[in-house]
């Protein structure tokens, strides 16, 4: 059976310099995009079985996360900025083929992509619902109670204390108590990472510079067409089970797939099966 060690490379798109673990080859581009306060290695479970279906697999570090570039100030993180990267991570990578997958935040940045008409040949959504799906939903209490966070992140100075405080420890313990399946080393080095200067005031300026303009409302652009899997861990704590529902009334072509007993770190709680679910998806689409 073919292996598929992954590399860590420096990419240099849309004016900045961004860190990624690759592997596979070919000119189908799976650009992988994690979510907060996550990096590049939370996809490290999905990257060889990515490469199994020929493609190319990258997970880079978002801006201002990780080993990549970290701009200053809360405009660099608005969301065309976000999108405007990851088409310029495929333009970069040579990508023929475009297969965009997005985990949180990542999730959020896919979606935005997609209805921003960067081309895509596929988009793979990891407990993110559509953007107009969740503007529905947070009009439930229900949905209200669990993005308690989102409105807290907006306030200075105190969410970076509560984030580093103990050298980054209690965050790390926090997320260890929502799932026992984070590998030792994607915790430390997400410890490091948001220990690191300025990073975490990086980390939530995607909150800062966002979630104001999206609470007025996110025009819904255009319809979805490319093939799109929605994978949903039903124990999400953040984002009501519901949330999975109601997002084909927006994506032409849309596969959703549930996860009982699976919390929002659904590639750490399940990654064998977020691998065989991408895999077969893959097939029955015609994009492997």
């Amino acid at each position: 059976m073919a292996t598929f060690p992954a590399t860590t490379c420096q990419l240099a798109a849309n004016g900045l310099t961004f860190v990624a673990d690759s592997t596979g080859e070919g000119d189908t581009v799976a650009l992988l995009l994690h979510g907060f306060p996550e990096c590049r290695l939370s996809w490290t479970r999905q990257l060889p079985a990515l490469a199994a279906l020929g493609w190319r697999a990258v997970a880079p570090d978002t801006r201002g996360y990780g080993e990549s570039s970290r701009p200053q100030g809360k405009q660099p993180y608005r969301i065309e900025h976000l999108v405007a990267d990851g088409e310029a991570l495929f333009q970069t990578l040579g990508a023929r083929r475009r297969i965009l997958i997005g985990h949180d935040w990542g999730g959020v940045i896919a979606w935005q992509a997609a209805l921003r008409g960067v081309p895509l040949d596929g988009l793979v959504i990891l407990n993110a619902p559509h953007p107009a799906r969740f503007a529905q939903e947070i009009r439930t209490w229900n949905q209200r109670k669990r993005s308690w966070y989102m409105a807290f992140f907006l306030l200075p100075f105190l969410p970076e204390w509560l984030m580093t405080r103990g050298h980054g420890y209690p965050l790390i313990r926090d997320l260890q108590r929502q799932s026992a399946n984070f590998p030792a080393d994607l915790l430390e080095t997400m410890r490091r990472n948001v220990t690191a200067p300025g990073a975490a005031t990086a980390m939530l300026n995607y909150y800062r510079a966002n979630v104001p303009r999206f609470a007025r409302g996110v025009p819904i652009l255009r319809p979805i067409e490319c093939p799109t899997l929605l994978l949903w861990g039903e124990d999400d704590i953040y984002l009501s089970r519901t949330l999975a529902s109601g997002n084909e009334a927006f994506v032409a072509n849309l596969t959703v797939k549930r996860l009982p007993g699976v919390s929002h770190w659904i590639q750490e709680d399940a990654s064998e099966e977020v691998n065989r679910l991408i895999s077969e998806w893959a097939r029955e689409q015609g994009l492997a």
